[in-house]
């Protein structure tokens, strides 16, 4: 997916679990199919993944994830992923990885509203964090930082989807008022980030992209999770406004067209 990206399969992850944590060596390693284009990701034995950056500048997010996923955990209302081994280069390996633990459950294909409004009690308790120092979301700066990649997208669409509908909704989002927000947000609600078991959120993974930004970011998942009814639950439990409701469409559909 890059050209800079390291490689990385099932006996690189042996040779680096073997080396640096022997109380794992010898567990079964297999690769865990992905769509995240950062990280590759892989379950050691039944109780734990090991996360590997793709290219360098994912790095930045295993140390990132370290200082604030053990801080989340006491906060949050689902189980997130928690760090049980730092790893070090190795092996042919240039960059630090992580060890953590698995965690049971399927990638929902479509919510509820049930399931929309336990979402909503995540997003609502991730807002009430306020510890100081965190970075910015990766994704939490104006809309309009995204303004040349979303239209370079829709370039390259031209006659595989209505591109003059696409068009307005971005810039009705891009002239939606901006939110300038010390808050956290996940940035990343997207459906492969989100566990259930019976229809109800039991995890929510992948923090790499936390931190304090427009609380629209966490608005993505009522379009590319819900719809209808459950779409509306979802708004309803975050009493949110117009602007920041188009600015959310605008964030989610930024992500699909690229």
């Amino acid at each position: 997916m890059h050209a800079d990206e390291a490689e990385i399969d099932e006996a690189l992850v042996l040779r680096l679990v073997a080396a640096q944590f022997p109380q794992w060596a010898g567990l079964p390693v297999s690769e865990i199919p992905s769509s995240g284009t950062v990280n590759a990701m892989f379950r050691l034995g039944d109780s734990l993944t090991v996360r590997l950056p793709r290219i360098k500048g994912g790095v930045c997010d295993i140390a990132t994830e370290w200082e604030w996923l053990p801080r989340f955990a006491e906060v949050l209302p689902v189980e997130i992923p928690a760090p049980v081994g730092r790893g070090e280069p190795g092996e042919g390996y240039p960059w630090i990885w992580s060890v953590q633990r698995w965690i049971p459950g399927t990638v929902p294909a479509r919510g509820d509203e049930v399931l929309a409004r336990e979402l909503a009690s995540f997003v609502r308790a991730f807002r009430r964090i306020d510890f100081t120092g965190g970075p910015l979301a990766h994704r939490g700066g104006p809309l309009v930082e995204q303004d040349f990649e979303t239209r370079d997208a829709l370039g390259k669409l031209e006659g595989w989807i209505d591109t003059s509908v696409a068009t307005a909704a971005w810039e009705s989002a891009l002239a939606a008022a901006p939110a300038f927000s010390d808050g956290w947000v996940h940035g990343d609600l997207m459906p492969s980030n989100l566990l259930v078991a019976d229809g109800r959120l039991t995890a929510v993974l992948d923090f790499a992209t936390a931190g304090t930004g427009d609380p629209a970011c966490d608005l993505i998942p009522a379009w590319n999770l819900l719809s209808g009814s459950a779409r509306d639950a979802f708004r309803e439990a975050l009493e949110v406004d117009d602007d920041a409701w188009n600015r959310g469409r605008g964030r989610a559909l930024s992500m699909a067209l690229i």
